[in-house]
């Protein structure tokens, strides 16, 4: 059974060993990124501040913490940007589609009406997940190279949400 709740600072080891871990941030930190707790109970802190407009979750299959997912609403362009990281021995079981299709749906609930991703063009697989969710290629805007994404090193893609009928 796969689990997705907001994560509190009971989750903080949990998230420090998955961006410590080398294979869950080669294309974004190589070598694994190393935190402090008390680093990532600030950074946590922003979340658990600005909720519903940024949320972080945790990921644990039958109470096994897998990884993170987490969106960010930008105000001003209603836009908010998606992540996800799993483990590997989390990764080909459908645990990402289902919990970054809930956080997409819990950032359209809450204001955005688009979502976007920007992974490295060598994640072949994040790019792949993102093209069965929906999300389309498009030219990286403005708003999204001002946070300091550059559209030299990372495929933009975005999700409208879907209108009314």
């Amino acid at each position: 059974m796969i689990t997705i709740k907001e994560s509190t600072y009971e989750d903080i080891k949990n998230i420090q060993s998955l961006w410590a871990d080398p294979d869950v941030m080669k294309y974004i930190w190589l070598g694994g990124l190393k935190e402090t707790e008390e680093g990532i109970r600030e950074w946590l802190d922003g979340y658990i501040k600005t909720g519903p407009e940024s949320v972080h979750y945790s990921i644990f299959e039958d109470g096994k913490y897998c990884g993170e997912t987490c969106y960010q609403i930008d105000e001003e362009s209603h836009s908010a940007a998606m992540d996800i990281k799993l483990f590997r021995f989390a990764r080909g079981k459908g645990i990402a589609t289902k919990a970054l299709s809930y956080a997409i749906e819990e950032a359209f609930r809450n204001g955005a009406e688009t979502v976007w991703v920007d992974p490295r063009p060598a994640n072949s697989k994040a790019l792949a997940l993102y093209r069965r969710l929906g999300f389309i290629r498009k030219e990286m805007p403005e708003h999204v190279i001002a946070l300091g994404e550059d559209p030299d090193e990372f495929v933009y893609l975005e999700l409208a949400r879907k209108k009314e009928a």
